[in-house]
């Protein structure tokens, strides 16, 4: 069945499903919106996300968002490699990490809030400061809930949900200019880069890259 990836290169979210798609080895189209000059609020799009927000993959006649849901969706309909182990208590583990970071720091240290965060009158120093702290104090949770174990990523030997989430945060976090105090985390995404996959799908490899 052919599938449409409706995203924008610096897109965190997209990154996300660019790296499912990569990992499972599956082909797909590409359409930019460029999300600065807005163009994810033009009536087409809209007609295909009503939030108006990347990433958005076509499935054949059918339309799928929220990037965390297409991921487990690739991951049910292309089991392998798997993206979340099949036991439910470890598979709830990979949601709980992952989920820190969709959930709880990319949301609000994204483009929309820290833009309303200007319009309410806060300072460029301060809305960056914002979005630091955001990050910092969040992937410290995130690393808290890895396992203590010297694996080469997050939950075991091969990249899953939780490496797919992080390395594209691990790209903001570097825009916002967060101290990134986590060896650990430092060897997890070193170690995701290595990987055709995941150079495949970085930012700069796409065809809307500026």
């Amino acid at each position: 069945m052919s599938m449409t990836l409706h995203g924008y290169f610096r897109s965190t979210a997209a990154y996300r499903v660019r790296l499912a798609l990569a990992l499972k080895g599956l082909e797909y189209d590409n359409v930019s919106h460029h999300l600065r000059k807005n163009e994810q609020r033009a009536p087409a799009y809209l007609a295909l996300n009503p939030q108006g927000m990347v990433p958005a993959l076509v499935v054949g006649d059918d339309v799928l968002t929220q990037s965390l849901a297409i991921c487990e969706y690739l991951d049910e309909v292309h089991p392998e490699p798997e993206l979340l182990p099949r036991a439910p208590l470890a598979r709830a583990k990979v949601r709980a990490a992952a989920q820190v970071i969709a959930c709880d720091i990319h949301p609000i240290q994204n483009l929309k809030i820290l833009d309303r965060l200007r319009a309410n009158g806060l300072g460029e120093d301060a809305v960056k400061q914002w979005a630091r702290d955001v990050i910092e104090e969040g992937l410290a949770a995130f690393e808290a809930l890895l396992p203590r174990t010297d694996t080469p990523f997050c939950f075991g030997e091969t990249p899953g949900l939780a490496d797919i989430l992080l390395v594209p945060q691990l790209v903001n976090a570097r825009r916002f200019g967060a101290t990134l105090r986590s060896a650990r985390i430092g060897e997890i995404e070193a170690n995701c880069l290595a990987t055709e996959a995941f150079q495949r799908a970085r930012p700069e490899a796409q065809p809307d890259a500026e």
